[in-house]
């Protein structure tokens, strides 16, 4: 578990593909320090450390964790978290490093000491982002300022505060780019038990007509 509090930045080193899937070295900081089997979040990706060195480790990517997240294209900026330890303070939130799905980075503007970024998401994700409520950003934990809702999905911004636009990847994005989503989990096992009598209304699209 993660809390999406960024201790570090890394890059794609490189990547070999074989079979759908990837297997993927990555610079960082604090890579004499893991062990083998460890998990560290790579933009919000839980990732098991397969090899190391003094300054970076190597990490297998599944075709299903490839299907959900953005490409790890050599040089890419990525943000860094090892897991949280037990006795370890709760920064953020509740972060699995499993990816729900992608977004799209609409931009970002100054609003007195912060960034108010704006991304779009599908309505698979969308149900899942409310104003106030809880969502990781390439592993940053971040609060929905606003959130606007379409047929297609939402539109969304958060507030960013000066160390962590600094100390992130957020300050690298382009627009157009595409950024790993992850949605709170509390949310998501709320409407499990919900809805779990009701599975054949998953999907449907009287949410959106409500």
């Amino acid at each position: 578990m993660f809390t999406g509090i960024i201790e570090a930045q890394g890059s794609i080193l490189g990547s070999a593909k074989s079979s759908g899937s990837y297997s993927i070295k990555i610079e960082c900081p604090f890579a004499s320090e893991l062990t083998l089997g460890e998990s560290v979040a790579v933009n919000g990706t839980c990732l098991t450390v397969t090899s190391k060195d003094s300054t970076s480790f190597n990490a297998d990517v599944s075709p299903e964790t490839v299907s959900r997240t953005s490409s790890f294209l050599t040089g890419t900026t990525v943000n860094l978290e090892r897991a949280m330890k037990a006795d370890g303070r709760f920064g953020g939130h509740i972060v699995s490093g499993h990816i729900d799905g992608t977004g799209k980075f609409l931009g970002a503007k100054k609003e007195g000491n912060s960034f108010i970024i704006k991304i779009t998401a599908d309505k698979k994700i969308a149900r899942y982002l409310i104003e106030k409520g809880s969502v990781a950003i390439n592993g940053i934990s971040l609060t929905i300022a606003s959130a606007s809702y379409t047929q297609a999905g939402c539109i969304f911004t958060a507030a960013v505060i000066p160390h962590t636009w600094q100390n992130t990847n957020l300050c690298k994005m382009k627009t157009g780019d595409f950024v790993n989503i992850e949605c709170d989990a509390v949310g998501k096992y709320i409407e499990h038990f919900m809805n779990q009598n009701k599975e054949e209304q998953y999907g449907s699209e009287s949410f959106w007509n409500s």
